[in-house]
């Protein structure tokens, strides 16, 4: 009898947790374990990024509301819980100079004011592990590294008494992960595949764009877990998230039977733990299983 674990997954927009993570989330749910995804905005700023639906001006106009039917769509593929911390999505400002954030976004909003949230449904859930982004958010969105702020200090006060009792009873997680999808290693690997079948690449480009004196963020993986059966789970969960993600595009331009073998895993860097497992591991849930059942 497996001993039912916990994971939570904190994300700043909806589509995040089917890119980022999903077919962990969906092989720890097949195993029997709990998976809440939190969800700290609406993704209300975002543009319609698929462009078989770009001339709907309706979905544009009910951008927020389209977005949350996509995220339960997306929840039920994943077999996940879902919950929303109700933060407005800050948009991704470009230009230069950088135009202001809009006031009142979540990147703008005190720590006092987000971590609360969050720490409640820490508290409610208890997960034994929890997975975030890095301090540069994945990428340089502000709602992502807003994101990752706001949940290493949830991380750091779930567990205290003193902080934010009104959140509800104090639990401890104990481990705290940083997700890594995208590295110049696993891009390359898929792009010299393509090639050795005699198909084009869609990472060409890509690559030939990445700054070589970047180090690659693989070199901070820990933690590998196995999911490869659970990809087409993942795809299916992408597309849900119809407005973003557009089915014929490069994300899935590699044939599943091409990522089972050539890269068969989801990686993440351990950045907190209370609990012992040796590095490298292969479970998000390596020493919490042992400390649980024990």
């Amino acid at each position: 009898m497996v001993e039912k674990l916990r994971l939570m997954a904190v994300h700043a927009h909806p589509d995040d947790e089917s890119s980022k993570g999903a077919a962990t989330m969906a092989r720890y749910v097949a195993e029997g374990h709990e998976v809440m995804v939190v969800t700290c905005t609406g993704g209300e700023a975002g543009s319609i990024l698929n462009p078989k639906l770009a001339d709907r001006a309706d979905v544009l106009e009910n951008m927020g509301e389209v977005r949350r039917a996509e995220m339960a769509r997306a929840a039920e593929i994943l077999g996940i819980q879902h919950r929303w911390l109700g933060f407005v999505d800050s948009g991704l400002p470009e230009g230069d100079p950088l135009p202001p954030l809009p006031e009142g976004c979540f990147a703008l909003t005190p720590l006092e004011e987000s971590v609360p949230p969050l720490v409640k449904v820490i508290r409610e859930f208890r997960p034994h592990v929890i997975v975030t982004y890095d301090e540069n958010g994945g990428y340089p969105h502000p709602d992502h590294i807003r994101c990752h702020e706001v949940s290493v200090a949830a991380w750091d006060a779930a567990g205290d008494p003193d902080m934010y009792p009104e959140a509800g009873e104090p639990w401890q997680p104990l481990k705290l992960y940083y997700s890594h999808g995208f590295s110049r290693a696993k891009l390359l690997a898929f792009h010299e595949a393509m090639i050795a079948r005699g198909e084009e690449s869609p990472y060409a480009e890509w690559l030939a764009g990445w700054d070589a004196d970047k180090p690659d963020v693989i070199e901070r993986v820990t933690t590998r877990v196995e999911c490869a059966d659970y990809f087409p789970v993942r795809d299916e969960a992408l597309k849900a998230h119809a407005t973003q993600i557009d089915p014929d595009s490069r994300w899935f331009a590699v044939p599943l039977e091409m990522q089972r073998e050539v890269w068969p895993t989801e990686e993440y860097e351990l950045a907190r733990s209370l609990v012992d497992s040796t590095l490298p591991e292969d479970d998000l849930f390596a020493g919490v299983r042992e400390k649980v059942t024990a």
